[in-house]
């Protein structure tokens, strides 16, 4: 269905679109319209949503869903994000596929309810305890808010890994065309037995999901396996290039900074400058190898809506061959298109 879609809907019929089957969730802004229009469409089609008592609560109960081998779902900004670090972890401890939607917000503590990109050390470095990593996918439209919630389930569950999909509260409250796929009917999915997810131990071993290992070296073995899982999940790399080849300065954003930065790479050409356009679709894993191919003949321009994050995934990606600057705008202040002009012909001076 081809019509003005908000972003926070978007992704919601993306979700049920890919087999959602559970949601739980606790209201905060400006991703409210997800839980209010989830609790809407998944009664319609006969499928669970649960408003839990904090966003502690609401990682747990996907946790337990999850567990089950149903594709269970929770949304939440920046601040609630945080509060379901602990419950992430042991997600990706015990190796249960999941998906979380971050509609950021400025901060840090309660910070404003405007779209924010601060959240990205949280998200990519691994804001919870331990050594792990999440599947991070980006949108840049509402459109991708659509599809990217649609595929997160086959790629969680092809991992036995958490996908966390990190929007932004412009991208969220934002209306734009976009064709979306809208499902009607009422069947409940049954419970299919996936070799690893609790479903009753009747004719079978009953098995032990778990991420508390006390044998001696048993924790550190099982690191090293989550390690390699880690590594094959960079088959998940995604991004979109424009005029890199030639580019003597090239554009580095994602989310709401990738589209602005895309306006200011237009601008640019038109008026004869040599800028390029590098949006990211994905930050785990994260183009190093293609950042790093390209600084043979470019100097990078990172934009984010924060005081500078993935700027320094930039710079270990460059290695130091090229020139890297940053510019942005923290606590929900955008990018201006002017100066993003600005800095790349300075740097080509």
């Amino acid at each position: 269905m081809k019509g003005l879609w908000k972003g926070n809907l978007a992704v919601v019929e993306g979700a049920i679109a890919g087999g959602l089957d559970a949601y739980f969730g606790y209201p905060i802004t400006p991703q409210n319209e997800i839980p209010e229009y989830m609790s809407a469409r998944m009664r319609e089609i006969g499928r669970t949503f649960l408003q839990a008592e904090s966003e502690l609560a609401a990682i747990n109960m996907v946790f337990g869903a999850a567990l089950t081998g149903k594709k269970a779902m929770t949304t939440s900004s920046s601040p609630g994000i945080s509060l379901m670090q602990e419950g992430i972890s042991y997600l990706v401890g015990s190796e249960t596929p999941a998906v979380i939607v971050n509609v950021q917000r400025g901060g840090p503590g309660l910070g404003n309810i405007s779209g924010s990109q601060g959240d990205y050390f949280q998200t990519v470095k691994g804001g919870g305890h331990g050594d792990y990593k999440l599947i991070v996918f980006t949108p840049g439209s509402v459109q991708e808010m659509h599809d990217m919630a649609k595929v997160s389930f086959d790629v969680a569950f092809k991992y036995r890994n958490p996908v966390i999909i990190l929007t932004d509260g412009v991208l969220g409250q934002m209306s734009e065309p976009a064709e979306i796929k809208v499902i009607k009917t009422t069947a409940t999915p049954g419970v299919e037995d996936l070799g690893w997810n609790l479903t009753g131990a009747r004719g079978r071993k009953p098995r032990f999901i778990r991420s508390l290992f006390m044998g001696e070296g048993e924790l550190e073995k099982y690191n090293y396996k989550l390690a390699k899982k880690f590594e094959t999940m960079k088959e998940e790399l995604d991004w979109e290039e424009k005029d890199v080849e030639d580019a003597k300065v090239i554009l580095v954003g994602y989310g709401t900074s990738g589209r602005i930065n895309l306006e200011a790479y237009q601008e640019a050409r038109k008026k004869g400058l040599k800028v390029g356009f590098f949006r990211l679709k994905t930050v785990y894993p994260f183009p190093e190898q293609r950042l790093y191919e390209l600084s043979k003949r470019a100097k990078f321009l990172a934009v984010e809506m924060s005081m500078g994050q993935m700027v320094e995934d930039v710079k270990l990606a460059v290695q130091g061959r090229s020139e890297v600057r940053f510019y942005g705008k923290p606590g929900g202040g955008l990018p201006e298109v002017g100066e993003i002009i600005k800095i790349a012909k300075a740097m080509m001076q």
